[in-house]
């Protein structure tokens, strides 16, 4: 289902003329400030108080990050709430985005940091279990698809706690079954596959943008566990825990050795791996998202798009969501709205986007931590943007050629 919203009529009830200048409003979430929903309202409202005569259409996106199953939910998707198992351990619930056919697992509502008490990392002692408790209520509505979006996991234990909800057994040197967590993952000593699930006729996706391997210096522990809470000793215990549950699920008959080298195996600690262990096709979250959202059909006789993220810098140039906005809409113009750019200028010409507006220039206060300034900000932006020279001479030139 589209989610398409156009521009009111003008004053005095006329309609919108036929060539009236289209403009799509297609951002991610602004972390930890406003929901991708929230930033694209914003920019809307101040882009048809300035001109009423546009017609604006919003599609908040993701990126398999947070945020995920809201903007599936924004396209159509029905909310599934699930019961399960924080990542240290407490019950909660996450919720599920489903249209009959896909479902949208996230792990950033699941077993993320945001889930953990301020300032109370838990890089050793927690644990995936609540992906796989999702994936498993999932199971019953008998959907052809599941997407794990990976972005934003607390933890580092390789996707045992994800295996073990969904079956798999794992035991220690006395034969004691136990859900391992990152700093247990060495105590490891035998594993069953014989109770898992059967995924047969359900395809499984993994989506994310993380390139990196299960283990080594560019692996999950070693580049994510420090974001993760991690000091360097935990980096050690967690890149042996990552190494021996490797090779016990080898000699349980998994092709774990050569899953672990593969590009995303260190996704959400390991999250990755296991999903490629359980038969997922890994993607790009953005792209992959972009398809889920219809994206192609929204950009369709626009005049310019709308994008943006918290913030831009070196990782957006890896082929985050702006960038892959770009890309997609082309020849299309892009203009990004974010909260702070960290990019010269020309890197981003370069990839597409012909200019950036930043809540930063804008103001002194941390518009971050204040979700009602961003708010305004954004609105203020939009407004700007609805008479700056990328609308109104991309407008005039597109709709003369319709």
């Amino acid at each position: 289902m589209d989610h398409t919203t156009a521009a009111a009529p003008p004053p005095g009830g006329h309609e919108l003329p036929v060539n009236a200048i289209r403009v799509l409003v297609a951002p991610d979430k602004f972390k930890g400030s406003l929901t991708a929903s929230q930033v694209a309202a914003s920019l809307a409202a101040g882009l048809r108080q300035e001109n009423p005569g546009l017609e604006v259409r919003t599609l908040p996106l993701a990126d398999g990050g947070d945020g995920s199953v809201e903007a599936a939910r924004g396209a159509g998707f029905q909310s599934l709430t699930v019961p399960v198992t924080g990542p240290t351990g407490h019950r909660t619930t996450t919720t599920v985005a489903f249209d009959g056919t896909t479902a949208v697992v996230e792990v950033a509502t699941t077993a993320s940091l945001q889930m953990l008490p301020p300032g109370r990392p838990a890089p050793l002692t927690s644990s995936s279990v609540g992906v796989g408790q999702a994936v498993r209520a999932v199971l019953d509505r008998r959907p052809a698809r599941i997407v794990l979006a990976l972005g934003g996991s607390a933890t580092t234990d390789g996707g045992a706690g994800m295996l073990s909800a969904l079956g798999v057994v794992f035991r220690d040197a006395l034969g004691h079954p136990f859900v391992p967590t990152g700093g247990t993952l060495r105590e490891i000593a035998d594993v069953d596959l014989t109770g898992l699930v059967g995924l047969d006729g359900v395809e499984l996706v993994a989506a994310n943008d993380v390139q990196n391997p299960l283990l080594g210096p560019d692996g999950a522990a070693a580049v994510y566990g420090p974001q993760k809470g991690a000091g360097p000793e935990d980096v050690e215990l967690l890149e042996a825990g990552l190494g021996c549950v490797v090779r016990r699920l080898e000699e349980a008959g998994r092709p774990a050795a050569e899953a672990a080298g593969a590009p995303g195996a260190g996704a959400a600690g390991g999250l990755g791996w296991a999903a490629m262990l359980l038969g997922a096709r890994t993607v790009s979250g953005a792209d992959f998202f972009l398809d889920l959202l219809g994206f192609d059909r929204q950009v369709a006789g626009c005049d310019l798009v709308i994008t943006g993220e918290g913030k831009l810098d070196t990782q957006t140039l890896s082929g985050k969501l702006p960038l892959a906005v770009a890309r997609r809409a082309a020849p299309v113009p892009v203009v990004a709205v974010v909260g702070h750019n960290a990019l010269p200028t020309d890197r981003l010409t370069d990839h597409g986007i012909d200019r950036v507006w930043a809540l930063s220039a804008m103001t002194e206060a941390d518009s971050a931590a204040d979700p009602g300034l961003s708010a305004a900000l954004l609105r203020e932006i939009g407004r700007r943007i609805a008479g700056s020279p990328e609308l109104t001479s991309s407008g005039t030139a597109s709709a003369s050629g319709r």
